[in-house]
C-alpha cells in the first residue's frame, strides 16, 4: 500500500491554525471529508490528507495500470508513480473530479512504461502470470446460480484477453468508463479528449470486442450459454455479464 512519507514530501507546510477558531469550531475529521476538501488541504502541506486521498483512490489506479500494462510489478510501479506526480503537480489541480484527475495521470504513466518496454505481442497474452478480476464477474445478482456464476468467470477471461487486444485509444477508454464505471465526461476527462471523441472511441471499441468475441468460438459458445442459463434463472433486469460488449453505441 503506497504512502507517501515526510522525508520525501517537499511542499511547504499549512500555517498554523487560528487558535480561538479552532477553539469554536473543530476541525472536521478527515476521514469524513470529501476529495476536494482534501486537495486543497494538501496543497496547503498537509500529508495526512493527501495520504487518504491515496488511501481512497489506490486500489482503482492500481486497476487501470494493471489492465493496461498485464504486469503487477510494472503496475505497482505505474501506481507509485502516478501518486508522487500527482503530489508534486497537486498546484495544477482545478477543482476537477479527483479520480479522472488521477486515472490521467495513472493512464499516461502507464503507456509511457508500456512504449519503454516495447512488448506487446498478443502471444504472450496466453501465459500471463496472474489472473485480473474485472468487475463483471463480480456484479451478479446475490443469488446467481454456481453454474452461471462460473460461465461468468470464463467469459471474462476471453474479454479480458480481447480488450488487451484493442488500440490503445479504445482500450483506455473501455477500461475507464466499461470497467472503472467513469461517465462520459469523466472518461474526456481522464483522457483529456472532446466528450464526442470518447463516444466515438467508445462505440467503435464496443463494436470490435462484439465481433472478437463473435469471431472467437468458445467465446460465443460461453456467451450463447451464459445468456440461455441467465434468462432461465434471473429476471430480465439481471446484470449484463460484459458490459464492455453491450449493443449500446453512440454517435460522434
Amino acid at each position: 500500500m503506497f504512502r507517501l512519507r515526510r522525508s520525501h514530501a517537499s511542499r511547504p507546510a499549512a500555517a498554523p491554525p487560528d487558535a480561538a477558531l479552532d477553539a469554536l469550531e473543530p476541525p472536521e475529521p478527515a476521514v469524513a471529508r470529501g476529495d476536494e476538501p482534501l486537495v486543497q488541504a494538501a496543497r496547503a502541506g498537509d500529508l495526512d490528507a493527501f495520504n487518504l486521498l491515496v488511501l481512497r483512490h489506490e486500489r482503482p489506479v492500481f486497476n487501470v495500470c494493471l489492465r493496461i500494462l498485464r504486469d503487477v510489478q510494472a503496475a505497482e510501479d505505474a501506481t507509485q508513480d502516478t501518486f508522487v506526480r500527482a503530489w508534486a503537480s497537486l498546484d495544477s489541480f482545478r477543482g476537477e473530479a479527483v479520480r479522472p484527475w488521477l486515472f490521467r495521470i495513472a493512464t499516461n504513466r502507464s503507456y509511457d512504461l508500456l512504449r519503454v518496454r516495447n512488448r506487446r505481442a498478443a502471444s504472450s497474452l496466453e501465459a500471463e502470470p496472474f489472473e485480473i478480476e474485472p468487475i463483471w464477474t463480480s456484479g451478479g445478482q446475490p443469488d446467481e446460480a454456481p453454474d452461471a456464476r462460473a460461465l461468468r468467470g470464463e467469459l471474462s477471461i476471453h474479454l479480458e484477453r480481447a480488450i488487451a487486444a484493442l488500440p490503445e485509444d479504445q482500450r483506455t477508454v473501455v477500461i475507464l468508463a466499461d470497467v472503472q464505471g467513469l461517465d462520459y465526461a469523466e472518461v474526456a476527462a481522464a483522457t483529456g479528449s472532446a466528450l464526442g471523441t470518447v463516444k466515438s472511441r467508445l462505440s467503435r471499441a464496443r463494436g470490435r470486442l462484439r465481433q472478437m468475441l463473435r469471431d472467437d468460438p468458445n467465446a460465443a459458445e460461453l456467451f450463447e450459454r451464459y445468456t440461455r442459463l441467465n434468462t432461465m434463472t434471473t429476471t430480465p433486469t439481471a446484470a449484463d455479464p460484459a458490459p464492455a460488449a453491450t449493443d449500446q453505441t453512440d454517435a460522434d
